[in-house]
C-alpha cells in the first residue's frame, strides 16, 4: 500500500515559495523532449514533412525547429538526407525489437510478412511526412538514388529479422528485390485508411507471392545453367593459364 505524507511533516525553511518558483527563469524553460539530440532533430523534420514539401525544407528549418544550432546540426547529421536515414533506422530499430517466434516454423514468405507488416503499422503513424517524401524524392533522382541504397540496407535487416539470408550478392540481390516489392506496396500503404491496413497487408501478400515465384524460377535458372558455366569456366580459367604462360615465355625471353 502505498504511504501517504504526514499531515506533521515541517515545511522546508529552504524551499522556494510558489512565487519565487513561478518567476524562476530555469522552471519556465521546457525540458527538450527526449534526451538524444539525435531524435530531436528527426522528429524536427517529421513535423516539418507533415506541414511542408520535401523541397521546401531547408537544414535551416530543421534546425529551427529541433532548437539546436547549425553547427550542432552539422555535428549530427551531413544532411537532409542523412535525417531521414536517420528516421529509417528508428524504423529498422522498433521492428528489430519485436519478436516472432511463434513463426520460427512457417515458410519464409509468412516470417517476411510479418516483419514488413510490423514496419508498416510503425510508419503508419507518419504518413503525412511520407507522402511529402514520396512525391519530392519523385523529382529529385540523386536523392531517390541515394535513398534506395538506405533502402537496401533496411530491406537486409528486414531479411535477417525473418530468418532469410541476406550477406553476400545473392542477400543484396534479394534486399534490391525487396525494395521494389515494398515500394509497390509503400503506395498503397500511404492510402489506406483502414485501421487494420487491410489493403496493404493484401497488397503485400501479393507482392511476396510473386517474388516468391520469381525467386524460384531463379533458382530453377540456375541449376539449368549450372552446368554450362562450369564448362566456360573451365574453358576460361584454362585461356587465362595459357595467356599466364605466354606472358612468363615473353619475360624470359626479354631476359
Amino acid at each position: 500500500m502505498a504511504r501517504k505524507p504526514s499531515n506533521d511533516a515541517k515545511p522546508d525553511p529552504n524551499a522556494p515559495t510558489p512565487e519565487a518558483a513561478a518567476a524562476s527563469p530555469e522552471r519556465a524553460i521546457p525540458e527538450p523532449k527526449g534526451g538524444d539530440p539525435r531524435e530531436k532533430v528527426v522528429d524536427a523534420l517529421l513535423a516539418l514533412l507533415a506541414e511542408r514539401r520535401w523541397g521546401e525544407i531547408g537544414l535551416f528549418d530543421i534546425a529551427e525547429k529541433a532548437g539546436v544550432s547549425l553547427a550542432e546540426l552539422r555535428a549530427l547529421f551531413p544532411s537532409k538526407g542523412a535525417i531521414l536515414a536517420g528516421f529509417v533506422r528508428r524504423i529498422d530499430l522498433e521492428v528489430l525489437a519485436g519478436r516472432a517466434d511463434d513463426l520460427v516454423d512457417e515458410p519464409a514468405r509468412e516470417r517476411l510478412f510479418d516483419v514488413l507488416m510490423r514496419r508498416f503499422e510503425a510508419l503508419a503513424p507518419h504518413r503525412a511526412a511520407l507522402r511529402a517524401v514520396r512525391r519530392g524524392l519523385s523529382v529529385d533522382p540523386l536523392g531517390a538514388g541515394a535513398m534506395n541504397q538506405v533502402a537496401v540496407s533496411s530491406m537486409q535487416w528486414m531479411l535477417a529479422a525473418a530468418g532469410v539470408q541476406e550477406s553476400g550478392p545473392l542477400g543484396a540481390a534479394r534486399a534490391q528485390a525487396l525494395v521494389l516489392a515494398n515500394a509497390r506496396v509503400f503506395d498503397v500503404f500511404l492510402d489506406d485508411d483502414d485501421p487494420g491496413l487491410a489493403r496493404t497487408m493484401k497488397a503485400l501478400d501479393e507482392q511476396l507471392r510473386k517474388a516468391e515465384r520469381w525467386a524460384r524460377r531463379a533458382d530453377d535458372v540456375g541449376r539449368l545453367t549450372a552446368p554450362f558455366r562450369g564448362v566456360c569456366g573451365r574453358i576460361l580459367g584454362r585461356a587465362s593459364e595459357r595467356r599466364r604462360d605466354e606472358a612468363a615465355d615473353d619475360v624470359a625471353t626479354a631476359a
